[in-house]
């Protein structure tokens, strides 16, 4: 591993990355939220094309050269420097707050692969918004990697004007950009994201245009390095709890949280997806909804997706969103869990798991279909079972899905 200095530089070729390999970011900001983003930018650093830039709202840049995996504090982008078109010069990779400064920044990190790491703390800046971290670009034929370090005055949206892009109004998603040939003139990015703050808070999001809402991704994910701690004896060595908490954990000693859904079809047909019995859905046929997995050792760092097809949204009514702790922590609060909605062309949608209940069913979020337009509303209501009644049959109950449960578990 070769340790690089601000202002130092060096080919890749030098440090053995000939092929794809992952960029991995890791900034300890505390409760200070900071967003990364990658820019590519032409020979002149500019974004002359905005399918380039890529971050909490466009998670990947055309033919997959560049996509970002964002899990708390560390964010992995993975690099095919192969697929970039020779308009792209510079990968730019920066980070950014609206609630503080750079100088609050901990022992934070940018690394190559296995062959190069970059260090830096907040003692190397000043009350700069954002920070240019590191670039890769072209230079006599090679690709190179420098360390930048470098603080910037403004957030993310000056740094967005700084390489030539331009800011779509926040009262408006941006369109999903169309593929062209040429690079074009820059589309509008929306740099908005949209955090449900309390239960009942909602948000309504228009089709952007007639083939409906395109892939939606909804991610949840949690910190994979919680505490395994356990609550006082009391509270856990009787009932339901009590079995969850003092079993062995996952094979890897991790966070086994479990994502799920009910969901109601607009004809009327009822049931879940969901790993407890096999019950992953599918995409392409009804109910257009899959579970893409089950991480059962929290070592995924993407976390656990359902996938729902919103070309086929008028089929569907419902679609209540909900998280089970499976085992592994205590309560809520101790898997610092998050749910992201993206859609297509809209700001992303969060919902943070921040509650200490100790109940291991949560419901998160309800996705209805309200005249077309898709309604996102903030749930976060916790559930256990009690007697003979599961977590999921009473949360079944609290929103009328009306389903036969009987108790399951993951083979």
């Amino acid at each position: 591993m070769t340790n690089f200095t601000r202002g130092q530089k060096g080919k890749l070729a030098d440090l053995g990355l000939n092929g794809p390999f992952a960029v991995t970011l890791d900034i300890v900001s505390g409760s200070m939220e900071v967003d990364v983003s990658c820019f590519g930018v032409d020979a002149a650093g500019k974004l002359s094309d905005d399918r380039y830039m890529v971050f909490f709202n466009q998670k990947s840049a055309p033919d997959n050269a560049i996509t970002v995996d964002l899990n708390g504090p560390r964010s992995t982008f993975q690099v095919d420097l192969s697929r970039l078109p020779a308009s792209i010069d510079k990968l730019v990779f920066t980070a950014a707050t609206e609630q503080g400064s750079m100088r609050a920044l901990g022992n934070s990190s940018m690394a190559l692969g296995q062959a190069a790491t970059f260090a830096f703390t907040g003692n190397d800046f000043q009350d700069e918004k954002a920070v240019i971290i590191g670039e890769l670009y072209r230079r006599d034929g090679s690709w190179r990697f420098g360390a930048v370090g470098q603080g910037f005055a403004g957030g993310l949206a000056a740094l967005l004007k700084h390489f030539g892009g331009s800011e779509a109004a926040s009262s408006s998603p941006a369109p999903v950009p169309t593929p062209a040939a040429p690079p074009q003139p820059a589309n509008k990015i929306s740099l908005s994201k949209i955090r449900l703050e309390k239960r009942g808070d909602k948000i309504s999001l228009d089709k952007r245009d007639s083939g409906g809402y395109g892939r939606i991704r909804v991610n949840l994910n949690w910190n994979q390095n919680a505490s395994q701690g356990q609550a006082p004896a009391s509270k856990l060595d009787t009932g339901f709890l009590g079995k969850l908490f003092n079993k062995p954990a996952g094979r890897s000693g991790g966070i086994d949280l479990d994502i799920g859904c009910l969901f109601e079809m607009s004809g009327g047909a009822k049931s879940a997806v969901q790993a407890l019995g096999n019950s992953w859905g599918a995409y392409d046929r009804p109910p257009y909804i899959h579970l893409e997995g089950d991480d059962r050792t929290g070592s995924i760092s993407s976390g656990e997706n359902i996938f729902i097809n919103g070309t086929h949204f008028d089929q569907i009514k419902r679609v209540l969103v909900y998280a089970f702790i499976y085992e592994g922590v205590p309560n809520w609060a101790a898997t610092d869990g998050v749910v992201t909605i993206e859609i297509p062309g809209q700001p992303t949608v969060e919902v943070r798991l921040d509650s200490d209940s100790q109940h291991a069913m949560c419901a998160i979020a309800m996705l209805e279909n309200h005249g077309g337009n898709l309604q996102v509303t903030k749930l976060v209501e916790y559930f256990g079972g009690q007697g003979k009644i599961t977590a999921h049959q009473a949360m079944d109950e609290r929103y009328n899905f009306g389903l036969n449960w009987k108790a399951g578990r993951k083979d």
